[in-house]
């Protein structure tokens, strides 16, 4: 196997372990999914907390901040035992890697809502709940799927290292190319998942684009 050139490993390999590939693949896309589900609901509400008490703004944005410096590996570590070893610490741990792109651009999102066009809402009679969800969120939209966007893609990656906490994925295929010195394995796992990260990107840059205003494209 080390004899064969990196293609011809990649190529006997995803022979050999195509169904696997599927297999893991969709408990890739699933850790990226829900992983993904619970930090926009959370950092999105987040967001729009901060822009109404800008007291907690940097306990808030400052607390996520400071996740984002940890290593992953030592992230998921520290998440192991809180909820063990598998699915629900890797979910876990990106999720807690997703909050921070999310919640920082529904922030900037609302407040860089031009106050003249508040001030027109108000003027119309609107309460403010009504702003916040007539106004403010549809026009802060775009910035934050911008963030949603970047979390998702650095998520996809982040989720290979699911496989040294066996919560499984594409990582597996990595973790074992690594372990056994076969290269075509490490490709098994890294060519999936790069084109995993560029359908999201791709799907979530044209959900930005639709969602933006014409006047602001």
């Amino acid at each position: 196997m080390n004899n064969l050139n990196i293609w011809q490993q990649l190529v006997e390999q995803t022979e050999l372990r195509w169904g696997e590939v599927l297999s893991a693949t969709s408990v890739h896309i699933q850790l990226v999914f829900f992983s993904m589900l619970i930090a926009t609901t959370l950092a999105v509400t987040l967001g729009i907390v901060v822009t109404r008490v800008p007291q907690l703004k940097t306990i808030v944005l400052g607390g996520t901040g400071i996740l984002q410096t940890v290593p992953s590996l030592a992230l998921l570590g520290f998440m192991i035992p809180i909820f063990g070893i598998g699915v629900k610490t890797a979910i876990a741990a990106l999720f807690l890697y997703s909050l921070l792109p999310i919640m920082r651009n529904t922030y900037t999102g609302i407040k860089d809502v031009d106050p003249a066009t508040i001030e027109a809402a108000r003027g119309m009679g609107m309460t403010s709940m009504q702003i916040l969800f007539k106004v403010e969120l549809p026009l802060a939209v775009p910035v934050i799927m911008a963030g949603i966007r970047t979390a998702a893609v650095i998520n996809v990656g982040n989720a290979t290292l699911a496989a040294f906490i066996g919560a499984g994925g594409l990582g597996d295929f990595i973790f074992l190319g690594i372990t056994r010195g076969i290269d075509g394995l490490i490709l098994l796992g890294a060519i999936p998942a790069a084109l995993l990260a560029l359908i999201l990107e791709t799907f979530f840059s044209a959900v930005e684009r639709w969602t933006t205003p014409e006047g602001l494209k």
